[in-house]
């Protein structure tokens, strides 16, 4: 399996040295070899495994290293993590196969001297794993947690603090959990049902959603970008939790909408899709790159409505002053709620960017409610479960703007109702992504 880690390796890579997305780099590693399916499993399975697992790794390693991981190169730090990923997370890998192929890797990329020193650090982790024992106690509780779940310690005392021991030991166990492929059918195109049939002939195992009207859940499918389903536009790939801000938005055929946070269009074309193709979507977004990817997702998907327009959502207000008859703020956020499908998000966040985060949410809002008619609806939601970006966002908006008044957000939800004026879905508690709406109406 040596070019299964080769491959493995070079995905870890970038997203340790270069700050790629795990997925992206491991479509890219596995684009580049001509591996057996058997091979792309276990490349995955590694790529993603010591992603989740990057903190963790990097305390064990400590234990058996007589100097800084930071002096150690950093493709030789790649390596080592693999190594210690094998020896102690996948049982059914030989200490041996771990040992000898993290050598031969480091004699492709370094000196004699560098491969001894990977030899005796690995071979002394596989003899030694007492060394990388956690710390146990109640003096060690968060400790102990983030190390053996695989999160920031930070994150996991905030999560203890919000939610109590047992719901952040869920929590984080959510987040180590495979997600399972959520996809919403294109209803310009296809029903669900068909969709789900379709599907089944192109080998995939699906089933409908109980969240949203047009979710699917694939529990086993091959290379998504081999189905023909996905080429002909029969579906865009999106969270069933993701879905149900458009429902909120309850957009009508004809309307003037404004999606100001859009790419990458995943909830700009099912707004397209509620409105049957019919009345005009502006999608902003600040970035170049992402503007395309909408275009790219409409013309696959047949929506023509749809007009990206690259603008900081900040400005919005003043390019379409009280002009729009809904408008949807996807906000910017920490994304503390979606981490299961981001294993290399929870390493790179921190309580500081979670602040720095607010007043940009409060800005983008702002803006965005300018832009809505008298008996206009705004919507409001982000990806995480963090108070001070969702509540604490919508109060301070409120205590502002006269003029809007918080609607019951759950009476909106098209499948399961709720009786909350605002709704924060929890993954250790609704089982699926993190997401918070709220539904506001300009009087």
């Amino acid at each position: 399996m040596d070019k299964a880690r080769e491959t493995a390796l070079k995905a870890l890579h970038e997203v340790n040295e270069k700050g790629a997305y795990a997925n992206v780099a491991l479509a890219r590693s596995l684009r580049a070899v001509k591996l057996s399916e058997v091979d792309r499993r276990f490349a995955t399975e590694l790529v993603y495994g010591a992603v989740k697992a990057g903190g963790t790794l990097d305390w064990m390693l400590r234990r058996y290293l007589n100097r800084p991981l930071s002096k150690i190169p950093p493709m030789v730090r790649d390596i080592l993590r693999l190594g210690i990923y094998q020896l102690f997370f996948l049982a059914r890998v030989p200490a041996s196969a771990a040992c000898n192929t993290a050598v031969e890797m480091t004699k492709r990329c370094s000196h004699a001297g560098t491969v001894k020193f990977v030899n005796a650090v690995l071979r002394t982790a596989a003899r030694e794993p007492e060394k990388a024992a956690f710390p146990m106690g109640k003096a060690h509780e968060a400790e102990n947690l983030a190390l053996s779940l695989q999160h920031p310690e930070w994150l996991v005392r905030r999560w203890i603090e919000q939610f109590g021991y047992e719901e952040a030991r869920a929590l984080c166990a959510f987040d180590n959990a495979q997600a399972v492929l959520s996809l919403r059918t294109n209803t310009l195109k296809i029903t669900r049902d068909k969709l789900i049939e379709r599907l089944s002939q192109e080998g995939v195992e699906a089933e409908a959603s109980a969240w949203a009207p047009e979710g699917v859940l694939c529990r086993r499918h091959g290379a998504l970008d081999d189905l023909p389903s996905l080429q002909q536009g029969l579906f865009q790939v999106q969270d069933e939790s993701s879905m149900l801000v458009a429902h909120v938005l309850a957009p009508e055929p004809g309307e003037f909408v404004l999606d100001v946070c859009s790419a990458p269009g995943g909830k700009t074309t099912h707004i397209a899709a509620l409105m049957e193709d019919q009345g005009r979507i502006v999608a902003l977004d600040v970035h170049a790159h992402k503007i395309e990817r909408i275009a790219e997702n409409c013309e696959r998907l047949g929506i023509t409505s749809v007009q990206p327009l690259l603008l900081d959502a900040r400005e919005a207000g003043a390019r379409f002053s009280c002009q729009a008859d809904r408008v949807l703020v996807d906000a910017p956020c920490s994304g503390l709620g979606v981490l299961r499908r981001r294993p290399d998000a929870r390493w790179r966040k921190t309580p500081e960017e979670i602040a720095a985060l607010v007043p940009l949410q409060r800005d983008i809002l702002r803006s965005a409610a300018a832009a809505i008619k008298r008996g206009g609806v705004l919507v409001y939601s982000t990806c995480t479960i963090e108070r001070e970006e969702n509540e604490a966002v919508i109060e301070d908006f409120l205590s502002q703007h006269e003029d809007f008044i918080l609607e019951n957000t759950g009476d909106f939800l098209p499948l399961q109702k709720r009786t909350q004026k605002m709704i924060q879905l929890y993954p250790q508690r609704d089982g699926t992504d993190g997401f918070f709406i709220a539904r506001l109406l300009r009087r």
